[in-house]
């Protein structure tokens, strides 16, 4: 049975979107792809451990469309979910989110059940970060 290997995201921009990401989940950059480059078209994020995590693929502006989720018939393309253990670390995510480029797409923070925040990254992906 195939296994997931990492998660690819397309961007006009890998080493902003990579870092981005770096920075909001705590990754590191795969060995060879710490320094950035003039032709950079694909980099590769690990988590402590070297498991692969996220990769970015270098597309033309043409090729991104971003997302307006949530707007009424709105796609997403695709989204991740990213999980805290409480309400005070949904907070503490939100405000390094916002911080590091990311918009607020989303409040649910008064669910009950599951209280999340929804976001687009810099490059209009859709990620959210729920209370799981």
């Amino acid at each position: 049975m195939a296994e997931l290997l990492q998660t690819v995201l397309d961007t006009t921009d890998v080493r902003r979107l990579a870092e981005f990401y770096r920075q909001l989940l705590g990754l590191t950059y795969r060995l060879g792809d710490e320094e950035p480059s003039e032709d950079e078209d694909w980099l590769v994020l690990t988590w402590p451990d070297g498991r692969r995590a996220l990769a970015f693929n270098r597309v033309d502006e043409s090729e991104m469309a971003p997302s307006h989720w949530p707007a009424p018939g709105a796609v997403k393309h695709m989204h991740l979910d990213l999980t805290v253990s409480s309400v005070e670390e949904l907070d503490a995510d939100h405000a390094r989110a916002l911080a590091l480029g990311a918009e607020l797409r989303l409040d649910r923070t008064d669910d009950p059940d599951e209280p999340l925040r929804a976001y687009a990254d810099p490059a209009g992906h859709i990620f959210c970060i729920l209370v799981a």
